[in-house]
């Protein structure tokens, strides 16, 4: 009788997993709290990401990368955001910046922009949402006008992740203003093209050591060949993307929730009150119990929807809105309590849960709120008819 494995990972993710852990936690782990304090670019992470090709293992082979599955890359993030969820970023906006050019780009612009960052030379970023334009994302005023052989590119992008670090950016502009989201197309802009510039880092909540800045195009000339797909496709592109890339998130806000639980079971198993370790005590027991099973719920959400992303399966947009939705709502529920489990000093900057609740508040804003994220869901109900229109 065959071994029966539905719900067991494939040794080689499980040897993945224990690699990468191994990295975080001596390579990563040991800056989280002086890049969150300092507010800086997790260099020692990112170079020991790119040191073990660890960086966007989501690149295909022929084009120099690992040719990672969606599992895979969402263990990699998992792992590395169990210990900082600023270095987590690192492989997961390289995967949401290129996604666009691996999905509708030309070979010939695949070959340019994807192996510079597969060798980790370059890093990729994202550029859809506007300071008008956020959850509304067809309403961006972004414009890009053909110019003969060239696009000429004028418009503000803001809460652009990894922002004047990156040498490339995936950008959305209006094309046609008549076409509303159908107008709308897709191209890479590199840091050093002339009328790129950059606005000061946002000062924010969490996720401090990624650099988080509006993105300024003034007059930026492109040739037209950066152009990625046909004109007018760049949205559809664009959500087609966030449906692979939210499960990204949701192995994000997985690895900072099991982060915040391990370290709060391991201190309520020293920490001592009334004579004994307080997680003897019943209701620090039922608060560990609850908190592990939703993160098991959790990872259970999110790998179903990778591998619904590695296969493209139908009801892909459904999986990727649900896991991401799910998870950041578990992870900031698991912090909030990680905190409350280590009483006065989980408030302080001495310990990590505070640092790890407050960076869990972002995956449930970003890549679309979670409010978006039950409207995407109604509309797109497995096995039933669409409810309401598209967005």
């Amino acid at each position: 009788m065959a071994e029966f494995n539905l719900y067991r990972l494939p040794e080689e993710h499980e040897m993945l997993r224990d690699a990468v852990r191994a990295l975080a936690e001596a390579k990563v782990a040991p800056y989280a709290a002086v890049v969150d304090e300092q507010a800086r670019f997790p260099q020692e992470a990112h170079d020991a990401l790119v040191a073990n090709d660890l960086h966007a293992v989501h690149v295909p082979e022929q084009f120099g990368g690992s040719g990672a599955d969606a599992l895979a890359v969402a263990i990699v993030i998992e792992e590395v955001a169990r210990v900082c969820a600023s270095s987590s970023l690192i492989p997961a906006v390289n995967k949401l910046g290129s996604l666009p050019v691996i999905l509708s780009g030309s070979e010939e612009l695949k070959k340019r922009y994807l192996a510079p960052l597969a060798s980790g030379e370059a890093m990729f970023s994202y550029c859809l949402s506007e300071p008008d334009a956020g959850s509304d994302a067809a309403g961006m005023t972004t414009r890009a006008v053909r110019d003969g052989d060239h696009y000429v590119l004028n418009g503000v992008k803001r809460w652009i992740t990894n922002a004047g670090v990156s040498e490339f950016y995936t950008v959305m502009a209006v094309t046609d203003p008549e076409k509303r989201s159908k107008g709308i197309s897709a191209f890479v802009v590199e840091k050093s093209d002339e009328g790129v510039s950059f606005g000061a880092p946002e000062r924010k909540l969490g996720i401090k050591g990624s650099p988080t800045r509006e993105v300024y195009l003034d007059n930026v000339r492109i040739p037209a060949d950066r152009l990625i797909g046909a004109e007018g496709t760049g949205f559809a592109t664009a959500m087609k993307t966030l449906d692979h890339t939210r499960i990204t998130i949701a192995a994000q806000a997985l690895g900072i929730a099991q982060g915040a639980l391990d370290y709060a079971a391991g201190y309520v198993r020293e920490r001592r009150q009334f004579g004994k370790p307080i997680g003897d005590f019943q209701g620090i027991q039922f608060m560990l119990a609850d908190m592990a099973m939703k993160i098991s719920a959790a990872r259970a959400l999110t790998y179903q929807a990778a591998a619904a992303s590695e296969r493209g399966d139908a009801d892909l947009t459904y999986q990727g809105a649900a896991a991401k939705c799910f998870a950041s709502d578990v992870a900031m529920e698991v912090t909030i309590n990680a905190v409350q489990l280590l009483g006065g000093y989980g408030y302080t900057h001495d310990y990590p849960v505070e640092r790890m609740m407050r960076d869990a508040k972002i995956t449930q804003i970003y890549e679309g709120t979670n409010q978006v994220q039950r409207i995407v869901m109604a509309r797109n109900l497995p096995g039933t008819t669409r409810i309401g229109a598209g967005l």
